[in-house]
């Protein structure tokens, strides 16, 4: 199969490079003496990744922190299953899924992956394997931020962060459809983008003063730093600040400051893309690229709008 691979970690980016690699070995995952318990293989339609992921620790060790290159980056996946392991459950050969994938193994930007077949969910036949692909790291970023770290409630007034990204514009359709009143911020050209996925006010963090938000019951937090230290001065009492920037610099007074990973969820995969379905929310997609050119989509030139991902497969 063809692949993205990683070879040196002082490399980085300049590391990567496509090549041939061996296909997933379904006969060993499908007999007892050889199976990875609960592990299906994927077939992959589209793939996704994050710009920073060859920063992370996980993307060169395995789960006991064993080497692990050269390594496959990208853990959004969007395909079909194409055999299943001992241990499987809910899911069948043939079978359109969508899902985040572990970070210590290898990743998505290949034709074939092996994933947990718990970190998949079921995707309708109405949903392309692109949108598939684009909602998972946006959708779960989103999702896990608002409702289970944010708690967020109808009527609440929430301070979103890169409001016209691909996390902060499905965050702030998320919220619009929960019943929150929701500040966008990003720059002065990402306005009208804001405004068109649900945000009812816009503060352009180049020229506004963030200050004149007024108090939140929620902020929303993708840039961490100044920005979000200053953020955490517009929560109110009993608020709360959520980020995936990093530990918040500044302790909220009166409230609670929660750093976050994404984590995989089938169950949450399913609302979001049933309000997908439904017209209620929509992906925020950029750029798709084959995987012959992945590895300059992994290293543009220029900043790039919305979420990119590698289209494996026609």
């Amino acid at each position: 199969m063809k692949a993205i691979v990683v070879t040196d970690k002082a490399a980085g980016r300049a590391g990567m490079t496509l090549v041939d690699r061996p296909d997933p070995d379904a006969a060993m995952l499908a007999d007892l003496a050889g199976a990875n318990y609960g592990d299906v293989v994927v077939e992959v339609h589209a793939s996704g990744f994050t710009w920073d992921e060859l920063s992370w620790p996980s993307t060169w060790v395995d789960r006991r922190g064993r080497d692990r290159t050269p390594s496959i980056p990208g853990h959004e996946v969007a395909g079909v299953v194409t055999a299943l392991s001992y241990g499987t459950a809910g899911l069948s050969v043939g079978q359109r899924v969508f899902g985040l994938t572990d970070w210590t193994r290898d990743g998505t930007l290949a034709e074939y992956a092996v994933v947990e077949a718990r970190n998949l969910a079921a995707l309708p036949g109405d949903v392309d394997f692109t949108t598939g692909a684009g909602l998972v790291m946006a959708g779960l970023t989103a999702w896990q931020g608002l409702f289970v770290h944010g708690r967020l409630e109808a009527g609440q007034r929430i301070l979103v962060h890169g409001a016209a990204g691909a996390v902060g514009s499905m965050a702030t359709q998320l919220a619009r459809e929960a019943g929150a009143y929701v500040v966008g911020t990003g720059r002065k050209a990402d306005r009208e983008a804001a405004r068109d996925f649900g945000a009812n006010e816009f503060v352009d963090l180049e020229n506004d003063a963030l200050e004149e938000v007024g108090s939140v019951d929620l902020v929303f937090d993708v840039f961490g730093g100044d920005i979000g230290s200053r953020s955490a001065g517009l929560v109110r009492a009993g608020g709360t600040l959520v980020t995936i920037a990093g530990p918040p610099e500044t302790r909220l007074a009166d409230g609670l400051a929660i750093d976050f990973i994404v984590e995989p969820s089938r169950t949450q995969l399913g609302e979001i893309v049933q309000r997908v379905r439904d017209g209620r929310v929509r992906t925020n997609i950029g750029t798709v690229a084959s995987l012959d050119d992945a590895v300059a989509a992994f290293n543009p030139t220029q900043r790039k709008k919305g979420k990119t991902i590698i289209r494996v497969r026609p």
